[in-house]
């Protein structure tokens, strides 16, 4: 079953360089064969916390991949949460279907 995975990047605290977002996007390219970073468009996310408006603008990352490996996603996530300094970077799969 194919999935299409997203992975939200936070790109205002923690300012990645342009090394940092090459970095993800050979990891994934060598692992997977392809990949797309939305890096000319990022989204704005606003969320509460603890009364306050937070907000942030993340580029979003796109794998496609046959297969779900839970731990290896796990894994990465916890990597790049490390990398980009934050409490949790949002990894997400959705089932697609190839029209």
């Amino acid at each position: 079953m194919p999935y299409l995975v997203e992975i939200l990047l936070p790109t205002i605290r923690s300012r990645p360089t342009r090394a940092t977002l090459d970095g993800v996007r050979k990891e994934l390219t060598d692992r997977f064969g392809g990949v797309t970073l939305h890096v000319n468009a990022p989204a704005e996310g606003l969320w509460e916390d603890d009364g306050h408006v937070e907000e942030d603008r993340i580029i979003v990352v796109e794998v496609m991949v046959d297969d779900l490996n839970r731990p290896w996603w796990s894994s990465y996530r916890a990597d790049l949460e490390a990398r980009f300094r934050q409490e949790e970077i949002v990894v997400r799969a959705v089932v697609i279907e190839r029209l």
